[in-house]
Order: C-alpha cells, then structure tokens, then sequence
C-alpha cells in the first residue's frame, strides 16, 4: 500500500547560524585552497552546504547514520537516502562571518516505481538570507530508494558522450571524504564505512559525496568564466564516484555565454551533469 504524505506538503522551518570562518577556512584547507575568504568576503558557491544541516544525538540516529525519519522531513520508510540534485539561485553575496537565517518549505513529494523498486521524490525549497535580503535560493532534490545490494547483472552506468573545451582530474581520497562528512557534520555511512557502503547498500566502495562533487564543478566553474560569480547552478547526480579512483571535470561554454558542466568517472561513465550561469 502507497503511504501519503501530503501532510507534510508546505511544512516549513526556519534556523539561523553565523557563517563561522573557521568552517570556512577548514573547507578551504580539505579543498587545498592557498588563500581562505576572509571575513566580509563572498562565501564560494556550493560552501553553503557545510551550514544548516541538522545536530542530533548520536541515540537519534538511524543505522544509516542519518537521524531519524520524522519531525520537518517525512518518515518516509524505504531505507537508501540519496541527494539526487539540486537548482540554485545565487541571489547576492553571503558574507564570510554574517549572521544568517535559512528558511525551509517542502514543496513535494511523489512516489513513483523505477526498476529498483519503490521510490520516493522529495523537493525541499531553503532560502538563505543575512540583513533581510534573499542571499541563496535552493531546490534541493532528495531521493529514497529500497536496498538494493550489489547485483552483477545491474546494467551499466550511462556513458559520457559529451566533448569538453576543458577538462581536470581529481582523485578522492579518504581523508577528504572523512574532512567533509566532518564538516557538513554528515553521518552517512557510506562515505566512511566502507563494509557499511558496500553490505548494506550495495555500492563498490566509499562514496564521493554529491554535493562535494558539485562543490568541485561549481569551483572549475568560476575558474572557466573569467572571475565572474555564478548566477545559476543547476546539477543532477546520475551515477555515483567512489574513494580512490581518479575523475574529470569537464565542461564547455555554449553559445548563449551558460556553462554546460560535467563529471566523468573512471570508466567514461557520465557521474554527474549540470549547467552554470554567470552574473
């Protein structure tokens, strides 16, 4: 039987925190950035993400290390949790060490049957502002999914088709996974247990966070547009990258000026796709 949780449609929740300068000068030494922001200066794109998140005891957590279902997001049963993406809008800079508010809503949530099973698609809108004005709008994408343990017969990634006019590699390793989940205060077991990651979920090895990997393309991507900030960023996950195995960043300028990004992992595989829009 379909459980509904239309209840739980336009709830919403509001948090404030300071956007501290030591998380952000501990993100630029995981990134291995020579120069962090300073206080007063614009807060990278994508570093949004190691505030706001949740702090619970450790006794409210649920075998998957994220807390438990329930209270603003929806007990929502099937057991695998995924950020599948997100749509961001950069509306004004986010100072380094400003005091700021996140606004939170659920949009949506849809259940749907895929071939792995049972899923459910949740759609949460957070709004980040400081001094009363609207500083980071985000539709932030999550998905749940059945366990699915490891199946030889699964089919294969989508290969990456794309041709980049730049492109870099990056090889993740342990101890950068390990600094993120520290500082996005992120318990999800797969990204640092890797008997967990490859038992109980069914993935290959440690995995390469989501937002990390579109952290990374969102950095390439201010390097790519000439110093000018981001307006717009859009990503999709489509397949995921694990801990030691060497990935591209790549992407392309198209004829209307936007930015056409990409990952490519370590077998030509299409990892994640995304679009970029500069001030």
């Amino acid at each position: 039987m379909t459980v509904s949780y239309d209840a739980w449609i336009g709830r919403e929740e509001e948090s404030g925190e300071r956007i501290s300068g030591s998380a952000v000068r501990a993100m630029a030494a995981t990134l291995d950035l020579e120069r962090p922001p300073q206080a007063g200066e614009p807060l990278p794109p994508g570093w949004h993400w190691l505030f706001f998140n949740p702090v619970v005891r450790r006794s409210a957590l649920a075998s998957d290390g994220h807390p438990r279902r329930g209270g603003f997001l929806p007990p929502i049963e099937l057991p695998r949790r995924l950020w599948a993406g997100s749509r961001i809008r950069y509306l004004a800079d986010l100072p380094v060490e400003a005091q700021a508010t996140r606004r939170s809503r659920i949009l949506k949530i849809e259940n749907k049957t895929g071939r792995s099973g049972s899923l459910s698609f949740l759609t949460i809108e957070h709004t980040i502002s400081c001094g009363g004005t609207s500083c980071i709008r985000e539709e932030q994408d999550i998905v749940y999914r059945e366990a699915a343990p490891a199946d030889p017969s699964a089919p294969a990634p989508r290969s990456c088709d794309q041709v980049p006019q730049w492109t870099r590699s990056f090889l993740p390793d342990t101890t950068l996974l390990f600094r993120y989940s520290a500082l996005t205060f992120n318990g999800h077991r797969i990204h640092y247990d890797q008997r967990y990651a490859r038992e109980a979920e069914g993935y290959g090895d440690l995995v390469v966070h989501g937002p990390l990997a579109a952290t990374l393309l969102q950095q390439f991507a201010l390097e790519r547009g000439g110093g000018r900030p981001l307006a717009r960023f859009d990503f999709r996950g489509v397949s995921p990258l694990f801990v030691g195995r060497a990935f591209q960043l790549e992407g392309r300028r198209i004829e209307d000026g936007t930015l056409a990004l990409w990952v490519r992992g370590p077998a030509g595989e299409l990892s994640m796709s995304a679009a970029a829009a500069l001030r």
